[in-house]
């Protein structure tokens, strides 16, 4: 018998470490030639670790979300006959994945709704490109059978929403408890046993109940994103600056458009706001630029490669939309909804995750008032338009409904001079205000 030691070995120009994001073995495992070991990520990707040898794992590394060097001891593994290290076979070839966990429910239903319109979370990218994580498959348990009700109708003779049997829950009222004059259960039927009960007088809701602390150790993509907004908040002095936009015109020629759009994809308002920040960079280019620290130098960017924030199953990611500024807004529609859909199935490919010169990031319905987004260093500039709302505002001595949006802009000041984020925001709503202007040479 003999030990082999399988070291980290270079999965990438530069990376002098990796991060250990899933072990698909354990110590006295017995594994074979090309069997996966490992998950590593690095700056770049996650990348598979297979075992050049066949044996049983004797020794691992450490703990998801410990750091291996490069050349440092992963695993060792005990092998049959005498195999030393210099007549191991060569390292199997390092397989490079984008992988994130199936998107929930919730996510899928918002997808539907809205589309790629809701694509992003107020924290801005992640510095250097965001980073896929590879998940391990859980191993599945059997679920208990359910238990039945103590009184009243069989469970599966109750007919209510999901949102009337939530309620219930969190009230703690057996639906087989509460009488309905039809023939399912709804929310009034809820407020007529909260008052009344049944028969015996008010029925008071249950408390809710603390639940234990969680500690949930910092890794992976989480770890990844945590530090890239760290670098970004430590390194860049940030301002926002946030104004209002009438964009009732707009979203009338938004809505006309996709009236008479064929077979072409649905416009949301995001590929129209895109159109007007492209129109718009040739006059502030230092908006769409990309900052050294160390060198010292702000590339001004002739091209505009804009990050789309999307929030998916795994975490945070920046899908790229190249050259923005040849596109139309429908082949832009179109190249949202792909990237949008890649990001969040874990298709993405590396490449389409890095080179960013601008992002964009919007909670679409969720957009609140005004957000404060974090730059995607080494970017200067990061755009996030807010939700649309409807109120009454004075043309004139009329009062006239109106759909307005808030869009903020946050900015490193070591580049952009508040005069300049405003000027160029005040040129983006001239174009989203008067929309005809998107289309004229």
């Amino acid at each position: 018998m003999a030990r082999f030691t399988f070291k980290l070995p270079d999965i990438g120009e530069g990376i002098s470490e990796a991060e250990i994001v899933a072990w698909h073995v354990a110590v006295g495992d017995r594994i074979e030639e090309d069997q996966q070991i490992a998950d590593m990520m690095t700056d770049k990707a996650t990348v598979e670790m297979e075992s050049p040898v066949s044996g049983v794992v004797v020794e691992l590394a450490g703990e998801v979300g410990d750091q291996v060097s490069i050349g440092a001891a992963l695993v060792v593994i005990e092998t049959e006959g005498d195999l030393s290290a210099e007549e191991a076979p060569a390292l199997a070839p390092v397989t490079t994945e984008l992988k994130a966990a199936p998107p929930s429910a919730e996510q899928t239903e918002v997808a539907e709704q809205y589309g790629a319109e809701n694509p992003g979370v107020l924290a801005g990218g992640d510095g250097g490109g965001p980073v896929p994580q590879t998940q391990s498959s859980p191993a599945k348990t059997a679920l208990p059978p359910p238990t039945p009700p103590a009184s009243g109708r069989g469970v599966e003779k109750i007919l209510a929403s999901p949102a009337v049997r939530a309620r219930a829950a969190d009230l703690g009222i057996d639906l087989a408890d509460v009488k309905t004059d039809s023939d399912r259960v709804r929310h009034a039927d809820l407020d007529a046993y909260l008052r009344y009960g049944s028969g015996e007088g008010y029925h008071a809701p249950r408390a809710s109940r603390a639940r234990a602390d969680e500690p949930i150790k910092v890794i992976g993509m989480r770890r990844k994103i945590a530090e890239n907004m760290q670098a970004a908040k430590r390194h860049i002095p940030h301002f926002t600056y946030v104004d209002e936009i009438d964009v009732t015109a707009l979203e009338a020629m938004r809505a006309d458009l996709n009236d008479n759009r064929g077979a072409r994809p649905k416009l949301t308002m995001l590929p129209l706001l895109i159109a007007a920040i492209c129109k718009a960079i040739p006059d502030f280019p230092m908006i769409n630029a990309r900052y050294d620290d160390e060198g010292g130098v702000v590339t001004r960017h002739g091209a505009v490669h804009l990050g789309m924030a999307t929030q998916t199953p795994a975490g945070l990611m920046v899908p790229v939309i190249r050259d923005a500024q040849d596109r139309n807004v429908w082949q832009l529609a179109s190249e949202i909804g792909r990237l949008a859909e890649a990001a969040r199935t874990g298709k993405a490919k590396v490449e389409e995750l890095s080179g960013s010169t601008l992002t964009i990031t919007s909670l679409g319905p969720l957009g609140g008032i005004a957000t404060t987004p974090v730059i995607n260093r080494p970017e200067v500039a990061i755009i996030g338009p807010n939700k649309i709302v409807e109120r009454p505002v004075f043309v004139g001595d009329e009062i006239v409904r109106a759909k307005l949006m808030n869009l903020s802009i946050s900015c490193d000041h070591r580049v952009v001079d508040g005069w300049d984020a405003a000027s160029f925001v005040q040129l983006l709503k001239k174009y989203l205000e008067t929309p005809v202007l998107l289309f004229a040479d």
